[in-house]
């Protein structure tokens, strides 16, 4: 997929001038969506609509129009014809995918500031671009304190391609029927509140920060059961912190991604003695080289920007080879590889060597 040019001279001089203006354009595609003119010309259909229409469904002036409408045509968003305006197909999907949504609300609300920081970060190894959101080493402990908006920027960004997994992982896992399950990075606890809809049986633990953890307390109690999920509160990081044990199961869901790769090592060593014999380690995790679409593996690889100037400063979205090591340090072996799980995610089943 990467092992090619793929352009002319006259092509890739094109696609270095539109990253040159890439900031402006972001922000002029957030406008022209946000203040009401791709829903105008998008009402319109193929009658198109003209500057005037669209001044009066805004309540904009002609120039904040004018200037929009021509950075849009530039950006390919919409075309003129007799001075009637109207949607292209990548308009279309700024408008109305909510995947693409998604993707630019949490761009905007959690990284675009902080990636002013970017090259600070990676000299530093530290999330220098968080400083912008709050006073955090990590962005982790902030999560449950962020504004209502910026926190729903990043809770729909993390849920939305692990959700699609969720059914066929469900599936996956309990076929071997575990009666003890440890969810480390229960986050809201979607995941705890699924299985204990899957199996009336099994013995949920949610492992997680405190921040976290009341989030997911909450959401358990609404749902009513509470009573069928512990919690072991503390940071993964502080290796002296012993895992609780005894598990048949242990779930990490794009969790392994929040950290450096010595850390993925003594996560899953720690994960292996916490694990009965014969027990399994699912981890279910978008690697960027085992896409189906170039543009799935772009949108990973820029993710993992966000990991460097806000999250944490030392992780990724990982290839699956550099993963792979990780799991074989701990003295853990794949035992089942799935690469098609909801639409970018690999499910790994891990046991003991």
């Amino acid at each position: 997929m990467f092992n090619k040019e793929t352009k002319t001279a006259l092509e890739a001089q094109e696609a270095a001038l539109r990253l040159a203006f890439a900031p402006v354009a972001f922000q002029a595609t957030r406008a022209l969506r946000d203040m009401g003119i791709l829903t105008a010309i998008s009402n319109s259909r193929s009658a198109g609509t003209t500057i005037e229409d669209i001044m009066e469904k805004t309540n904009l002036n002609r120039y904040a129009v004018r200037v929009l409408l021509e950075a849009g045509l530039g950006m390919e968003l919409i075309i003129v014809n007799n001075k009637r305006y109207t949607l292209t197909k990548t308009g279309y999907f700024i408008l109305h995918d909510r995947l693409t949504r998604i993707n630019m609300d949490f761009s905007q609300d959690i990284c675009y500031k902080g990636m002013n920081h970017l090259q600070e970060s990676l000299r530093d190894g530290k999330p220098a671009g968080l400083r912008e959101l709050g006073p955090w080493d990590t962005i982790y402990p902030g999560l449950s304190l962020l504004p209502p908006e910026i926190g729903k920027s990043w809770f729909d960004f993390d849920h939305y391609y692990s959700d699609l997994a969720t059914p066929a992982a469900l599936n996956i896992v309990f076929e071997h029927k575990p009666k003890k399950l440890l969810d480390i990075g229960g986050n809201t606890g979607k995941w705890a509140l699924a299985c204990t809809a899957k199996d009336p049986d099994v013995e949920i633990t949610i492992f997680d920060l405190p921040g976290q953890a009341g989030i997911a307390q909450q959401k358990l109690k609404e749902a009513g059961v509470d009573h069928r999920v512990n919690f072991h509160i503390a940071n993964i990081l502080h290796e002296e912190v012993p895992f609780p044990e005894g598990f048949d199961a242990i779930w990490m869901s794009q969790f392994l991604d929040c950290f450096s790769e010595s850390e993925i090592v003594s996560i899953l060593k720690r994960c292996r003695e916490a694990l009965n014999d014969g027990g399994t380690i699912y981890i279910l995790e978008p690697f960027w080289d085992r896409q189906q679409f170039k543009s799935a593996a772009f949108c990973l690889q820029q993710t993992s920007l966000y990991f460097t100037a806000m999250a944490n400063g030392n992780s990724q979205m990982y290839h699956s080879e550099d993963f792979l090591q990780c799991i074989d340090d701990a003295g853990l072996k794949v035992v089942s590889t799935n690469d098609r799980m909801g639409i970018n995610y690999t499910l790994l089943q891990c046991q003991k060597k």
